[in-house]
């Protein structure tokens, strides 16, 4: 099982990122998945999520109407599109995949891809 992040970078405040998850190992489009993000010292947290079948999404409400996570279950990749990013928004970023069956959970997490928003 691997999720590799990519996408991550230096970004002035107002820039776009388009991070990517791509998945490998298991069956990609029977899983939920997110984005998360932590800051050192910090504890993670959801930044975004969205279902198997991408018929819903949540979005913590920070990110909300900037952000946009999108997944393709073709390619096996699930992304994160940030718009008029913050400084506030400098994190290390995760994705991570998520499934329930007969009461027992599977979760993958990714590696991680760095984005910092500075001027």
């Amino acid at each position: 099982v691997q999720l590799v992040e990519s996408g991550g970078g230096l970004v002035q405040p107002g820039g776009s990122l388009r991070l990517s998850c791509a998945a490998s190992g298991f069956t990609f489009s029977s899983y939920g998945m997110s984005w998360y993000r932590q800051v050192s010292g910090k504890e993670r947290e959801l930044v975004a999520g969205i279902t198997s079948g991408g018929g819903t999404t949540n979005y913590e409400d920070s990110v909300k109407g900037r952000f946009t996570i999108s997944r393709d279950d073709v390619r096996n990749t699930v992304y994160l599109q940030m718009n008029s990013l913050k400084p506030e928004d400098t994190a290390m970023y995760y994705c991570k995949a998520t499934r329930v069956v007969l009461l027992k959970r599977y979760t993958y997490w990714g590696q991680g891809t760095q984005v910092t928003v500075s001027s």
